[in-house]
Protein backbone atom coordinates (compact mmCIF):
# COMPACT_ATOMS: atom_id res chain seq x y z
CA UNK A 1 0.00 0.00 0.00
CA UNK A 2 1.22 3.45 -0.81
CA UNK A 3 2.15 5.89 1.62
CA UNK A 4 0.79 9.60 2.40
CA UNK A 5 -1.97 8.90 -0.04
CA UNK A 6 -4.94 7.94 2.62
CA UNK A 7 -6.59 11.13 4.93
CA UNK A 8 -5.92 10.99 8.06
CA UNK A 9 -8.54 8.73 10.44
CA UNK A 10 -10.05 10.78 13.32
CA UNK A 11 -11.99 8.59 15.76
CA UNK A 12 -13.29 10.92 17.64
CA UNK A 13 -14.92 13.61 15.18
CA UNK A 14 -17.58 16.11 16.46
CA UNK A 15 -20.81 16.18 14.66
CA UNK A 16 -23.08 19.49 15.50
CA UNK A 17 -26.39 19.01 13.68
CA UNK A 18 -29.10 21.93 13.35
CA UNK A 19 -31.14 21.04 16.18
CA UNK A 20 -28.28 21.45 18.79
CA UNK A 21 -27.49 18.18 18.94
CA UNK A 22 -23.11 17.27 19.04
CA UNK A 23 -21.99 13.71 18.99
CA UNK A 24 -18.39 11.69 17.93
CA UNK A 25 -17.94 10.04 15.13
CA UNK A 26 -15.15 8.45 13.15
CA UNK A 27 -14.52 10.22 10.31
CA UNK A 28 -11.63 11.97 8.00
CA UNK A 29 -12.77 15.37 8.85
CA UNK A 30 -12.03 17.23 12.43
CA UNK A 31 -15.73 18.58 12.33
CA UNK A 32 -19.16 17.68 10.86
CA UNK A 33 -22.00 19.93 10.56
CA UNK A 34 -24.99 18.88 9.63
CA UNK A 35 -28.71 19.96 9.34
CA UNK A 36 -30.61 16.36 9.85
CA UNK A 37 -29.56 13.58 12.74
CA UNK A 38 -31.10 10.45 14.31
CA UNK A 39 -32.10 13.25 17.08
CA UNK A 40 -34.78 15.48 15.12
CA UNK A 41 -35.34 13.51 12.19
CA UNK A 42 -39.51 12.78 11.58
CA UNK A 43 -38.36 9.30 10.66
CA UNK A 44 -36.51 8.31 13.72
CA UNK A 45 -38.35 10.40 15.79
CA UNK A 46 -42.19 9.37 15.24
CA UNK A 47 -43.24 13.40 14.80
CA UNK A 48 -45.07 14.22 12.37
CA UNK A 49 -43.54 11.69 8.76
CA UNK A 50 -47.23 12.74 7.46
CA UNK A 51 -46.23 16.27 7.38
CA UNK A 52 -43.29 15.94 4.70
CA UNK A 53 -45.85 13.53 2.55
CA UNK A 54 -48.25 16.84 2.97
CA UNK A 55 -45.59 19.30 1.41
CA UNK A 56 -44.92 16.80 -1.85
CA UNK A 57 -48.21 15.94 -2.44
CA UNK A 58 -48.84 19.61 -2.20
CA UNK A 59 -46.26 20.48 -4.55
CA UNK A 60 -47.37 18.38 -6.73
CA UNK A 61 -50.96 19.37 -6.97
CA UNK A 62 -49.61 22.05 -7.02
CA UNK A 63 -47.93 21.07 -10.31
CA UNK A 64 -50.41 19.18 -11.78
CA UNK A 65 -52.89 22.37 -10.83
CA UNK A 66 -50.59 25.04 -13.36
CA UNK A 67 -50.70 22.20 -15.91
CA UNK A 68 -54.14 21.75 -16.34
CA UNK A 69 -55.00 25.24 -16.25
CA UNK A 70 -52.36 26.06 -19.02
CA UNK A 71 -54.05 22.95 -20.89
CA UNK A 72 -57.29 24.29 -20.18
CA UNK A 73 -56.59 27.69 -21.63
CA UNK A 74 -54.97 26.62 -24.99
CA UNK A 75 -58.00 24.36 -25.75
CA UNK A 76 -59.93 27.40 -25.25
CA UNK A 77 -57.80 29.52 -27.30
CA UNK A 78 -57.67 26.44 -30.12
CA UNK A 79 -62.09 26.41 -30.05
CA UNK A 80 -62.24 29.90 -30.20
CA UNK A 81 -59.86 30.24 -33.28
CA UNK A 82 -61.84 27.63 -34.80
CA UNK A 83 -64.78 29.22 -33.88
CA UNK A 84 -63.75 32.25 -35.74
CA UNK A 85 -62.94 30.08 -38.90
CA UNK A 86 -66.44 28.88 -38.77
CA UNK A 87 -68.30 32.07 -38.68
CA UNK A 88 -65.92 33.90 -41.29
CA UNK A 89 -66.33 30.35 -43.47
CA UNK A 90 -70.22 31.06 -43.02
CA UNK A 91 -70.37 34.44 -43.92
CA UNK A 92 -67.95 33.94 -47.46
CA UNK A 93 -70.69 31.10 -47.77
CA UNK A 94 -73.15 33.45 -47.24
CA UNK A 95 -72.17 36.56 -49.24
CA UNK A 96 -71.26 34.11 -52.39
CA UNK A 97 -74.65 32.90 -52.45
CA UNK A 98 -76.73 35.97 -51.69
CA UNK A 99 -75.66 37.22 -55.61
CA UNK A 100 -77.20 34.54 -57.04
CA UNK A 101 -80.21 34.03 -54.98
CA UNK A 102 -80.34 37.88 -55.73
CA UNK A 103 -80.20 37.84 -59.20
CA UNK A 104 -82.88 34.47 -59.78
CA UNK A 105 -85.73 36.57 -58.19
Amino acid sequence: MKTDIHPTYNSKATVKCACGATFTVGSTKEALDIEVCSTCHPFYVGDDSKKILAGRLEKFKNRQATVTAARDAAKATATKRAAKKVTKVEEDKVTSVAPEVQSEN
